[in-house]
């Protein structure tokens, strides 16, 4: 009887690493800012790439939609048109967090790895952290904005300039965080657990003042 052969050092590696880097997400996340400040933000990425191009995306929407609503010019029913898109954008993203990471443990489930029941967790999960760097790069592509201004003054460029410094910090440090995270819990270091947000504010049945309005309006049709 032929006994099925153990896997090599090389399938072994290959099943435990994780679907994409760190690096090549941010590297994803910094271009789709740009091409997204020419053209509608849309995407053709599938797998855990088009997993992190929805989250970005909704963070794109959700950013320029909260610099409507903090123009002073804006009209009363403009700013109630930009807080519910900003509701529902801001909806969306937490949807795509948690997606994101169901994405990640049915791959991990597929590969066959699970980390042990005493194995600790992590403070934040995978596509939290990705989400943090996704608004990240939304901030450094506005502060390059500010950086190369022509009617700001030269104070104002070095301000920008020296902030940009400290993002360009996080940003290295926050890749080397989701890198290093990943590999844990593709290695079965880590378990990976999502916490569901449960948001609320959204659903007509559980936002106090939408059933209750509801009940009152159904009370009055009677």
């Amino acid at each position: 009887m032929t006994m099925p052969a153990s896997p090599t050092v090389t399938q072994a590696s290959a099943l435990h690493t994780p679907p994409m880097t760190a690096a090549s997400i941010d590297g994803l996340l910094e271009r789709l800012v740009v091409r997204w400040h020419e053209v509608e933000p849309a995407h053709a990425e599938r797998g855990m790439a088009g997993k992190v191009c929805d989250l970005h995306r909704f963070n794109f929407l959700l950013w320029h939609e909260e610099d409507i609503a903090r123009s002073p010019e804006v009209t009363d029913a403009r700013i109630a048109e930009v807080k519910r898109a900003i509701d529902r954008y801001n909806q969306a993203r937490n949807d795509s967090i948690e997606k994101l990471d169901d994405w990640l443990i049915e791959e991990l489930a597929r590969r066959g790895i699970a980390a042990a029941a005493d194995a600790p967790a992590a403070t934040e999960t995978p596509g939290a952290a990705i989400d943090r760097l996704s608004i990240l790069e939304l901030r450094r592509f506005h502060m390059r904005e500010q950086i190369e201004r022509a009617d700001a003054t030269q104070e104002h460029r070095e301000k920008a300039a020296s902030r940009m410094v400290v993002l360009d910090m996080q940003r290295t440090h926050l890749i080397e965080a989701i890198d290093r995270l990943l590999a844990e819990i593709f290695a079965g270091q880590r378990p990976l657990r999502v916490f569901r947000q449960m948001k609320m504010y959204n659903d007509p049945t559980m936002n106090p003042y939408l059933y209750k309005a509801d009940k009152a309006g159904t009370k009055s049709a009677a």
